[in-house]
This record gives structure tokens, sequence and C-alpha cells, in this order.
């Protein structure tokens, strides 16, 4: 079950992605159907769905087959992120697979050392930028643009302090993200807030993949191209820590609520970790490739 968020004839939707006829479902044609709740957005729709037990999730994608022909072509869609305007700042995963650490070991103010817990900080995403949307790559201040494909966790329920074993049933499934990185502003505040959070620094998609249709934890091909160049080629069981881990240690003491997004960290391959290093340039191609879920594709501006 593929879920996303479009705007078509200029209103912003919500719906389902068919992968076999490449077209678009309204979720609201879907549950006028099945539900008493229309939702109006993807939080309120991730908040639906996750409230459902297995029968009625297996309702809903009869329901989702039963109504092909009301269909959208998504050709004639605009894809957003799949939740354009996070309630609270997305947070991120640091120096997760052990190649990246290496790689990025020249960087001014940077450890190679292989941390011993989870290192977190929040990027900020309002709005969270779409499939095939310009990146702005804030010349005037930025001089090192990079780019990180990540595999990003959304949350389907509220939770705190879940026990490891128990951390599935709190996901409500998977995106891809590409964490937009100023190298120099990083280095520069020695500390990552600044320099990920600058407007349209975050692009996520296409789809929000829930998640029964991928085997936990996720054992998934991850990779990116610049102008199809083949840069970063891994896979997300390569984690230093795994999502049961990060979710069950950020969670400790910390309340995470539906809509919550968390990027899991970047495997090898960024520009910075070439030598020299290989930086973004504007009209360059990045596309963000996650087995399962799909490729998101963005432009530097």
């Amino acid at each position: 079950m593929y879920l996303l968020t479009y705007i078509y004839q200029n209103s912003e939707n919500i719906g389902f992605f068919i992968n076999e006829n490449n077209s678009v479902i309204p979720a609201n044609i879907v549950f006028s159907k099945i539900h008493s709740l229309v939702p109006r957005d993807m939080i309120g729709l991730i908040e639906i769905i996750s409230s459902l037990d297995v029968d009625e999730v297996n309702e809903l994608k009869s329901s989702i087959n039963s109504c092909v022909n009301e269909s959208i072509n998504i050709c004639d869609i605009k894809i957003l992120a799949p939740i354009p305007y996070p309630k609270r700042n997305i947070i991120c995963l640091g120096k997760n697979y052990l190649d990246h650490i290496k790689e990025v070991n020249n960087l001014k103010n940077v450890s190679s050392d292989i941390p011993d817990n989870p290192i977190y900080f929040s990027k900020i995403a309002f709005p969270a930028i779409g499939q095939n949307d310009f990146i702005d790559p804030h010349s005037e201040i930025v001089k090192e643009l990079d780019y990180e494909a990540e595999l990003a966790i959304v949350i389907g329920k509220k939770c705190k302090n879940v026990p490891i074993e128990n951390v599935e049933d709190y996901i409500f499934g998977y995106t891809i993200a590409n964490d937009i990185s100023a190298r120099d502003i990083q280095t520069k505040h020695v500390q990552w807030h600044k320099g990920k959070s600058y407007d349209t620094f975050c692009p996520m998609g296409p789809y929000i993949v829930y998640k029964n249709s991928i085997s936990f934890p996720p054992n998934l091909e991850i990779k990116s191209y610049v102008n199809g160049e083949l840069r970063q080629n891994s896979n997300v069981n390569q984690l230093i820590f795994d999502i049961p881990t990060i979710i069950s240690d950020l969670s400790s003491g910390i309340t995470l609520f539906p809509g919550d997004i968390i990027l899991t960290g970047t495997p090898a391959g960024v520009g910075a970790g070439f030598k020299p290093p290989r930086y973004l340039n504007s009209g360059d191609k990045i596309e963000c490739y996650i087995e399962n879920i799909g490729t998101l594709v963005n432009i530097i501006k």
C-alpha cells in the first residue's frame, strides 16, 4: 500500500498510488465506502489506518482495488512530500553507516570515531519538498552543497518507552528522504542543525509505503545518483543502530506522535567523501532510490 499527497486541479489531496497502472485513487473516494471518517491530510490518514486491525487493513486494500475505475492518471498530478508540513522537526541519525563514518573523516569538526550510542539531531522541514521540486542551493551563503539518501521511518501511533521487541507496532511505514547538507555551514557551527535546515533542504517521497509491504527490519537496497552517475550503493541492513534500536532508544523519555519522521542515516558515497570533494552545482539532478519504495528525484536550482 502506497500513500501520497498531491495536487490535482489546483487542490491538495491525499490518496493511494497503484503501481500496476500508474494511477492514484483519492482517499476520500475509498473511505466514503468503508469508514465513517474521511481524513483531511496525511497525518489524519496515518492515524485512521494505524487504528485498524489486520482484517480492516485488508478490507481497506480491497476497497482501494475496487475503486480503480475512479482513479487519476499520475501524469495529471503534482506529487508533494507525503507530509508537506511535519508537525515537529525531522529527527535524524548521524554517523549510522560505518563506511560513511570512514569517508567523511576529512571534514573539519567531524570525528571518525564509531559511536557507542545513536547520534541524534533535528532538521527543520517546513515545508518538506516533493518529487521533481527544485532545491535552492542558497549559493550566496553555501559553497559546499551535498546530498544524502536516507530511509525515513514514519511513526503511526503515539508511543513512549517502547520495548525493542514492540517497535514495529508503532511504525506506520517508510519513505525516502534526501538530507541535503551545507557542509561548510555544518562544520562552521560545529553541529549539524543549521547546515541541514535551510529552506528546501528536505526532499521526501514520493510515497509512504505501509509497513506490511516491507519485511521487518527492512532489508532494502539504497542508492543515489547524480546526473545519472551512481554515487551511493548500499543496503539499509548496514545500519550501525538498526530500526528497533533507534525507536526504542529515541522513545525512552520522549513521546513520539503519529506523523513523526525519523531519518536513519546515509551510507558512503556522499560528495564530501570524494577526494577532492564532489559537491552539487546548479542544474544537477539527484535521484535517491530505495528498493520497494521508489525513486525520489530533485534538481538543484
